[in-house]
């Protein structure tokens, strides 16, 4: 590995160390309380979520499908709205 690789290599671990958001897509699997399957091994309860106004109001249901933001370091979700297609 040539120094460049190196530097590059060890630049982008440092960049995913911070864990920087992320856009995310999951799916509505409780409605109340409000949790969101993300994959089958991450499920988010109220708790790590950030709920908005908008996802508030859209009254999203059972297996509807939503955007999330997830928060640096990972422990808060933004729930950003109901995708419609």
């Amino acid at each position: 590995m040539s120094l460049v690789d190196l530097i590059k290599n060890v630049a982008v671990k440092a960049v995913e160390a911070t864990n920087p958001v992320n856009v995310l897509f999951g799916t509505v699997a409780s409605e109340s309380p409000l949790e969101i399957q993300i994959h089958q091994k991450l499920r988010l309860t109220e708790d790590f979520l950030v709920i908005t106004e908008r996802v508030d109001q859209a009254n999203v249901r059972r297996g509807d499908r939503v955007v999330l933001l997830r928060v640096q370091g990972g422990q808060q979700f933004i729930v950003l709205d109901k995708v419609v297609k």
